[in-house]
């Protein structure tokens, strides 16, 4: 199982009605890509200073499906549309669970 994390800093122009827009295409993803099998994502609960603003999380059965969601059309579009426009920075991580 592999697991995939992003966390993401907002753009200062970011608005809340950007973040709706950016969730809304977040919640199609799953069933867009089937080798989704686990996804969750949300803004930070604000409990700690210099935290990013937004992570998403991902499982996936394999390192080949979690490359299939990354180079996915809908997944790329998405990008394209809401990520890049709003964010400042990016960080990600992938690694295998027992």
């Amino acid at each position: 199982m592999i697991r995939h994390v992003v966390m993401f800093r907002w753009k200062p122009e970011t608005t809340p009605e950007d973040v709706a827009a950016i969730e809304e295409g977040l919640s199609k993803l799953p069933s867009e890509v089937p080798e989704i099998q686990r996804y969750s994502y949300g803004a930070d609960a604000g409990l700690n200073d210099g935290n990013f603003d937004y992570v998403v999380v991902a499982d996936f059965a394999t390192a080949d499906d979690w490359r299939t969601y990354r180079d996915h059309p809908a997944h790329r579009t998405f990008i394209e549309q809401h990520s890049r426009p709003n964010t400042a920075e990016r960080t990600a991580v992938q690694y295998e669970l027992d």
